[in-house]
């Protein structure tokens, strides 16, 4: 039988053409279904049956449950007859209380939404919310990474070289520990990341050209550092005019044990002690601050900052 018969067959039943003109718009569960058409679930998911087997409704699971929307599997005449069919039943008395009666579960929708983000508000960044993490929030920024050379000094393994790598044009990783030189070559090579070379090499004498790239990154390498003044400095020598040093270390603290613990020369920095050296280093545009504090003993600081080298 012919796609416009069987159709025609569907539509002459008023519970499955109210259930059309109910799924025009948003997605729909059988539970607001019968909320709107007041029907029993059985029935309203028989006639739901019938018309995506007929392509013209498709459902998508969510969890345990189903929702259900206008499909387009229906072919170019087809879907003539189902509009012109929607069109000349609007205004029949049961489709007009039902838009009334969709339109109220819709607001509802909204205000249980508007409701708990009311709730939340200051409190969001401090209370759990699923999916919602620092390592998700660091690898979606890093997709906006535009296409430039960068270089990481004091890579360790490169764990964020390998990231940025993805987007990044180049991207040089200098460590002066041959091991590490190793690790983060094998892991690059292993990753198939082959716009990412490490160099063997001191952060205070970085081997690159002068203005050879355009973002220097510092990533918990300066606290390493005998002369964190003399990095900072090499950073400025190896960017370009107009490039960036983004600086990630330590606050200030006084855990003596991270000397021998991490092998840490430095217990972290003031924030003047940052904006000292990446003035005197000649960056313009500093801003140094503190973006997190670990909730367990004995609660490190970090710091970020930024200086851009004058063009």
């Amino acid at each position: 039988m012919s796609e416009t018969v069987e159709l025609l067959k569907l539509l002459a039943d008023p519970t499955r053409l109210r259930l059309i003109h109910l799924l025009q718009g948003d997605e729909l569960s059988v539970a607001e279904l019968q909320e709107v058409l007041n029907m029993g679930q059985s029935r309203i998911s028989s006639h739901l049956a019938l018309l995506r087997q007929a392509g013209t409704v498709v459902d998508r699971k969510d969890g345990k449950r189903s929702f259900y929307r206008l499909g387009r599997g229906l072919s170019a005449a087809g879907r003539r007859l189902l509009d012109t069919t929607l069109e000349t039943t609007r205004d029949e008395e049961e489709i007009v209380e039902d838009r009334r009666h969709l339109e109220r579960i819709l607001e509802r929708r909204r205000q249980q939404s508007e409701q708990y983000f009311n709730e939340v508000a200051g409190r969001l960044g401090k209370n759990y919310c699923p999916g919602r993490s620092w390592e998700a929030i660091g690898h979606f920024l890093l997709f906006l990474t535009p296409a430039i050379d960068i270089a990481d000094l004091g890579a360790g393994e490169g764990v964020l070289s390998q990231l940025l790598a993805r987007q990044a044009k180049r991207v040089w990783c200098i460590d002066n520990s041959p091991r590490m030189v190793e690790v983060g070559t094998e892991l690059a090579r292993t990753h198939g990341i082959d716009n990412l070379e490490y160099r063997l090499g001191d952060i205070e004498a970085v081997p690159l050209a002068p203005e050879s790239v355009d973002l220097a990154l510092l990533s918990q390498a300066l606290h390493h550092a005998q002369h964190p003044q003399k990095a900072i400095s090499e950073s400025f020598r190896i960017l370009r005019p107009g490039g960036h040093v983004a600086i990630i270390d330590l606050l200030e603290h006084q855990f003596e044990r991270a000397r021998e613990l991490y092998a840490d020369r430095w217990l972290g920095f003031t924030h003047n002690q940052i904006y000292a050296y990446l003035a005197d280093a000649g960056f313009t545009g500093i801003s140094v601050e503190t973006v997190s504090r670990e909730p367990q003993e004995p609660h490190f600081e970090t710091i970020l900052a930024r200086g851009t080298k004058p063009l």
